[in-house]
């Protein structure tokens, strides 16, 4: 991935989705600006967790495959207006103790200069479908 485009596309969050369900948190900082923010999904906030700057927002990916170590998005959707942009996807997931997780999500971005500033994350709260493994 080069470091800088002129801008995000669609193509690009696609390879943006990749880099997450290949759980390259390396690729996946090529994607974002210097002072990047990541709100996640669950969290004790109003907007989850923050993460704010490149080595918070590398350990707030990280920590996504440390609670689901085969986390996956599948049946991802792009669309890009201007600075804004969305991801839809399904993810799946298992937690260490068994409990499998399967949501519709998106996330909403925010992009400067070819880069992803923000990325806001939400997805359904759903029961877990599976049981725990004993």
């Amino acid at each position: 991935m080069p470091d800088a485009i002129a801008e995000v596309t669609p193509e690009v969050l696609q390879a943006f989705a990749d880099a997450w369900n290949r759980h390259d948190v390396d690729a996946l900082m090529t994607f974002m600006t210097e002072d990047c923010v990541f709100e996640a999904s669950a969290g004790p906030d109003v907007c989850g967790t923050r993460y704010a700057g490149r080595e918070a927002v590398r350990t707030g990916f990280a920590e996504v495959w440390a609670t689901f170590p085969d986390a996956h998005w599948g049946n991802a959707r792009h669309f890009v207006r201007g600075e804004r942009g969305v991801s839809e996807w399904t993810f799946t997931g298992t937690r260490a103790d068994g409990t499998r997780v399967e949501v519709h999500g998106c996330d909403l971005f925010t992009f400067r200069d070819g880069k992803i500033a923000l990325k806001n994350s939400y997805r359904k709260n759903r029961p877990p479908v599976g049981t725990p493994k004993r």
